[in-house]
């Protein structure tokens, strides 16, 4: 591939500019990567202490939900679970790490406020309620930051796919045009000095004879 580049100066500098161009890109590339790893290793530490705070919350919240289901009957549990208002109480938005679009689950954790009345309930209801409710905006939390480590997991793919391109693929090649352009017109150039100096002798010998 390389030899099949016409050997003229126009060529080398142009050769010379693309290979500055695909070290520079890769140099960005590398840069880019390493933020991108830096940031989902962040998030994969983050997601791992959210999931454990849901594992232990859903032991309260199961806890106290048994010991609702004894003292006042699973029906009578059910009635008031079906009574409770489901909200929606989150907006999704979208911040950007090195051009990579990762959500951002904004929502406001509201107080307890009971739709069911408190004659028909105990305080392990409201346990249960609660700990439901902390277990919803941990969710909210876990799906925005394992969401977030799938995109720059698929970005940081992406960037290293270019970044072996050019390491691996456009640098040397343009490195080899170079050498190669370079080493012909070196030959060339030897060539013609030693050209011309054949022909100067030759008009030196022609003049002595004169």
């Amino acid at each position: 591939m390389v030899m099949k580049i016409v050997p003229t100066k126009a060529n080398l500098i142009k050769a010379k500019t693309s290979l500055q161009f695909s070290k520079k890109g890769f140099e960005l590339l590398d840069r880019k990567r390493t933020v991108l790893i830096r940031e989902m290793m962040t998030l994969i530490e983050k997601a791992k202490k959210i999931q454990m705070k849901i594992t232990n919350t859903f032991e309260d919240a199961y806890e106290a939900l048994q010991h609702v289901n004894i003292t006042m009957g699973i029906n009578n549990v059910e009635e008031i679970a079906i009574s409770i208002l489901k909200e929606q109480e989150y907006n999704i938005l979208f911040k950007s790490v090195m051009g990579v679009e990762i959500p951002n689950v904004r929502y406001s954790a509201k107080k307890i406020n009971t739709q069911y009345g408190f004659y028909r309930s105990n305080p392990a209801l409201d346990i249960a309620v609660i700990k439901f409710i902390e277990v919803k905006y941990l969710i909210l939390e876990l799906a925005e930051v394992e969401n977030s480590v799938f995109k720059l997991a698929m970005e940081i793919k992406k960037t290293q796919k270019r970044a072996n391109a050019l390491e691996k693929i456009q640098i040397p090649k343009y490195s080899g045009q170079i050498k190669y352009i370079s080493e012909t017109l070196e030959e060339k150039e030897r060539e013609d000095f030693f050209r011309l100096k054949k022909i100067k002798n030759i008009s030196d010998r022609t003049k002595i004879n004169n």
